[in-house]
């Protein structure tokens, strides 16, 4: 995917859950939190209860799907 349309489809989701798989096999799923033209952040729940931000950058994205209806 083209970096803006992968920018554009993630200010779309923010504040939403979803999933995101990177190209090297990564998986990440949590709420975004903040989109800039380099990366995404999302917020996620870590295994003590609390909660993490995870960056994952642009160039990097595979796919993107929202947990809507979750």
């Amino acid at each position: 995917m083209n970096y803006q349309h992968v920018e554009n489809l993630l200010i779309r989701y923010r504040g939403q859950a979803v999933d995101i798989k990177t190209i090297s096999g990564g998986l990440y799923e949590g709420v975004v939190t903040d989109v800039t033209n380099d990366y995404v952040a999302l917020k996620i729940h870590n295994s003590v209860g609390g909660d993490d931000t995870v960056f994952v950058l642009l160039h990097a994205v595979e796919s993107v799907l929202s947990q809507r209806g979750s």
